[in-house]
């Protein structure tokens, strides 16, 4: 396996991590419950975004930039449900 496919790994565990101690923390009875998890959470969420850079210096995370028409249509298709 080599070091692209160990990261991208790491890169999905790590982001399914987060929307755990993300359900944990909305679902938490008590403020102690809650608190670990929201510490958990951030703490993943800096661990998801350090490998996210790494990948990136790297070029193994490509970002596409978004169609600005097609951001203004979904926009307009939200705006008329909410009236």
């Amino acid at each position: 396996m080599n070091d692209e496919k160990i990261m991208e790994n790491l890169l999905l565990t790590t982001k399914g991590a987060c929307d755990l101690y993300l359900h944990g923390a909305i679902e938490s009875a008590t403020q102690n419950v809650n608190n670990a998890f929201d510490e958990a959470l951030q703490q993943s969420l800096c661990m998801q975004d350090g490998i996210y850079q790494k990948m990136s210096a790297q070029g193994w995370y490509q970002n596409e930039q978004a169609d600005q028409q097609q951001i203004a249509k979904v926009k307009n298709q939200f705006a008329q449900q909410q009236n």
